[in-house]
């Protein structure tokens, strides 16, 4: 309990835990930051690491000129684009066994099925629609992998769906991200964030139950 007590505070306050980060690790921020983004993307067992939240705070203390927010942005969407990558050979070596059992330790096999009917309904753009999904964007690269997308056509969904979703989060929180409305309720608006990105899985959530049981009526 105390686990996940820290780790909410850590989502909710990650501005004051990031400029701490920043005054204590200077440049090593960078590689931090990569690090989180790429575990974030490139391993199946951390989809729960902060994604759109952590990157439009990394953002807006870019603006106060504590990090080079063209550096930044520039790291963080070669973060994304290897963690891709490295999930997706993940998947293809791996994942056909992964997806024979019918339980595993390690992966939550709902998201893993949910992300596969995704992946089935939009094909390749998953890579880039998935950016925006979380969890989703954990699972799409090792799906694909799974299913053996071909490679080079892989690797362009990729590119641009980290370049886009790294601006997207980046370069809004570095324009924004002072506002003083924003920046005053920077909580508010981190939280706003993690359920704008999670609305899509709760809207689809209430309609696979309700929809599933109006037909049955």
């Amino acid at each position: 309990m105390e686990l996940l007590t820290t780790f909410i505070d850590i989502i909710l306050h990650l501005d004051q835990h990031l400029i701490w980060l920043v005054q204590n690790y200077g440049s090593w921020i960078y590689l931090i930051l990569f690090l989180i983004i790429f575990c974030e993307t490139g391993l199946v067992v951390t989809p729960f690491l902060p994604g759109d939240s952590l990157l439009f705070v990394a953002g807006a203390i870019a603006a106060s000129g504590a990090m080079d927010v063209q550096w930044l942005a520039a790291m963080l969407m070669l973060a994304a684009f290897c963690g891709d990558n490295t999930n997706y050979w993940i998947g293809r070596y791996f994942g056909p066994r992964i997806f024979s059992r019918a339980d595993s330790r390690l992966l939550n096999r709902a998201h893993l099925e949910k992300t596969h009917q995704f992946y089935a309904k939009h094909g390749g753009k998953t890579i880039i629609f998935a950016r925006f999904l979380p969890i989703v964007r954990t699972f799409a690269p090792f799906v694909a992998g799974v299913g053996r997308m071909v490679y080079p056509r892989f690797m362009a969904y990729s590119a641009f769906g980290s370049i886009f979703w790294i601006s997207f989060f980046v370069f809004g929180g570095f324009f924004f991200g002072n506002v003083p409305i924003v920046k005053n309720n920077l909580t508010f608006f981190i939280f706003g964030i993690i359920i704008i990105s999670i609305l899509p899985g709760i809207i689809q959530f209430i309609r696979s139950r309700f929809g599933n049981g109006g037909q049955k009526a």
